[in-house]
């Protein structure tokens, strides 16, 4: 029972994510497709398509919105024209899933069923449920560049990192796994928060947007690399 009484503690704590920081779109109901209009998830906050998690390009893969759910899609997955009732039943693009809802038709290509492994489990979704979630920066080996994304430890997995490009993207790129890992503070360089992950000759090296969010990303990971899984009372 007390486990039971933490995890429901747990849920609500953390239900929001880190302040300032947007991660998720109001999504229609099932029922409300077609009906009414979608709020459309903006195309900064992807860099994949939320269907079939192919990268999106300038040249040929673009960026189209979903008419009935207002998902960022491909053109691959766009490629179909329903009746939406809040458009006054006129035809629209919309994507494969909407348009076998909202038609009943049958499409070949049908991923119902697929196995969803936990790097495609979109960020929006895991967002949601995490011990901590925000925008970082790993830099590369030389310390000069480096890739932004959006990084997530999950409550249902706490052991390990996972990094997306963007925060509604619907497939993690990489994910690194926390256990055993040194967390090492780095003195503060040009207004950047530096802070690292080391184990053997293995190191990350991460930049965060304040002193006070890198203290939270060290702590969090200091507790995943030592095992512990779950939240001490009162902790936030």
């Amino acid at each position: 029972q007390d486990a039971i009484d933490r995890k429901e503690k747990r849920s609500e704590t953390f239900k929001t994510v880190v302040h300032g920081l947007e991660t998720g779109t109001p999504a229609l109901k099932t029922e409300e497709l077609g009906r009414r209009a979608p709020q459309w998830v903006r195309d900064n906050l992807v860099t994949m398509c939320m269907r079939c998690k192919e990268p999106f390009n300038a040249i040929m893969r673009r960026r189209h919105h979903c008419r009935a759910c207002g998902y960022v899609v491909c053109a691959r997955c766009s490629d179909y024209k329903a009746e939406l009732q809040y458009d006054g039943n006129r035809l629209n693009r919309v994507c494969q899933e909407c348009y076998v809802f909202l038609t009943g038709h049958v499409v070949l290509e049908d991923r119902e069923g697929k196995h969803k492994g936990i790097l495609e489990k979109g960020a929006a979704e895991v967002s949601g449920r995490s011990l901590l979630c925000s925008s970082l920066q790993l830099l590369d080996k030389n310390g000069k560049g480096g890739t932004r994304g959006w990084f997530v430890i999950p409550q249902d997995d706490p052991l390990v990192l996972y990094i997306y490009a963007a925060p509604q993207d619907v497939r993690a790129h990489t994910s690194i796994p926390l256990l055993g890992y040194q967390v090492r503070d780095l003195p503060q360089g040009h207004s950047r928060h530096l802070f690292q992950l080391a184990q053997s000759r293995q190191v990350y090296t991460f930049v965060a947007d304040t002193e006070e969010l890198k203290r939270r990303w060290m702590r969090a990971m200091a507790r995943s690399a030592a095992g512990i899984t779950h939240l001490e009372e009162g902790e936030d």
